[in-house]
């Protein structure tokens, strides 16, 4: 079964996102990026990272970027799911490296959708 980590300062966006994908992708929830950032250096190698970009602690796009220049990691696809409506900011975190962007409100279909096309 193919897994989809996901990164969002909101449990309630964890909990949704759990029950549209949970029977179908291994479903870990982090509200913290430094702990979801631990949990992967622990050898934890999901098949797609969804992050949020507004969060404590650590942003989506520096999470972004810690990936996409780590040699661990720089092959994860990352999904952008934000409320962020910025042109500028997608068009940013889409050249950083981001596979995707959602913006929230988001309808939980076309996520999984979305996250077949990349990951199946």
């Amino acid at each position: 079964m193919k897994s989809v980590l996901l990164i969002d300062d909101k449990e309630s966006i964890g909990k949704v996102v759990s029950i549209y994908l949970g029977k179908d992708y291994d479903f870990t929830f982090f509200d913290d990026p430094l702990k979801a950032l631990e949990w992967l250096g622990q050898g934890n190698i999901p098949d797609l990272i969804i992050t949020d970009i507004r969060m404590p602690k650590m942003m989506g796009d520096e999470l972004l970027y810690y990936l996409k220049h780590n040699e661990l990691f720089n092959n994860i696809p990352v999904m952008i799911l934000s409320g962020e409506d910025s042109t500028t900011e997608r068009i940013k975190l889409l050249e950083a490296g981001a596979v995707d962007y959602l913006l929230k409100p988001f309808n939980p279909l076309e996520l999984k959708i979305r996250i077949k096309k990349i990951i199946g």
